[in-house]
């Protein structure tokens, strides 16, 4: 015992930080920003975007229109009761762009060395991942619409 000191006590807060609690996060984090991160260029009619979007004969309104969703995907991803839905709407939304790299503008477009084709690949699996790990809000989800 200590006397004539104070005496004084640590109390650690119980956090567990554990991968069940930091990956979730992670995945979020790393979807929603390189949608995010997208939405200058789409939205701002950068050279690129207005290139990709005319290949694919959707400019603007396929620009814009992707923007928006990727906007509003990436803010269900960051709300936790809303991952899932974000999660699925960002698979669709990847598939869509994969798909255009794989039949009309391939792997690299605009000397990119290939970054737009990896950041597609990056959400999608992100988005699969949150999508599983998230299945039972989606459940939920369909059993109060129905």
């Amino acid at each position: 015992m200590l006397t004539g000191k104070k005496h004084f006590t640590y109390n650690k807060m119980n956090m567990s930080l554990s991968i069940g609690t930091i990956a979730p996060w992670v995945l979020r984090i790393l979807a929603a920003l390189i949608m995010l991160q997208t939405l200058y260029f789409k939205f701002s009619g950068s050279e690129e975007s207005v290139y990709i979007f005319s290949q694919l004969r959707m400019e603007p309104w396929g620009r814009i229109g992707t923007g928006i969703l990727e906007l509003i995907a990436s803010i269900l991803i960051l709300y936790p009761k809303t991952t899932f839905l974000g999660s699925v709407l960002a698979i669709v939304l990847m598939i869509g762009a994969i798909g255009a790299h794989l039949t009309k503008l391939g792997f690299v477009v605009k000397n990119d060395g290939g970054q737009l084709f990896i950041y597609a690949l990056l959400v999608l699996v992100s988005s699969i991942i949150l999508a599983v790990i998230y299945r039972n809000d989606g459940v939920t989800f369909i059993k109060k619409i129905i």
